[in-house]
């Protein structure tokens, strides 16, 4: 049983930065996809980026192309989203996600492991 834990968000202002980190147990989490997503209140949910298990390809809305990068670190064993050029309508809770195979290409849905969130809140 993988389970992952988030972390790094934060209050910041417009145009500022934030890199979230999601951590993993029970598993390797470089031998798996893992994709961002984010809920804000009142609005649907979201894909953000995902990084593929199968090819490391990386995969990015039209919302943050430009603004975020997704990368990771084997070493450690983490996933990260680097937030630049920030806006309000970032304002979310992001949660990272894995899907029950290894070496999974990513996909729109069907994620099983779920972190617990973390807030980002873009505001001056």
């Amino acid at each position: 049983q993988v389970q992952l834990v988030e972390s790094g968000g934060g209050l910041v202002q417009p145009g500022g930065s934030l890199r979230l980190s999601c951590a993993a147990s029970g598993g390797t989490l470089d031998l798996y996809a893992v994709a961002w997503f984010r809920q804000a209140p009142g609005k649907r949910g979201e894909g953000v980026s995902c990084v593929s298990g199968s090819d490391g390809s990386t995969y990015y809305a039209e919302s943050v192309k430009g603004r975020f990068t997704i990368s990771r670190d084997n070493a450690t064993d983490t996933v990260y989203l680097q937030m630049n050029s920030l806006k309000p309508e970032d304002t979310a809770v992001y949660y990272c996600a894995a899907p029950r195979l290894v070496y999974s290409a990513c996909a729109a849905q069907g994620y099983e492991y779920w972190g617990q969130g973390t807030q980002v809140t873009v505001s001056s």
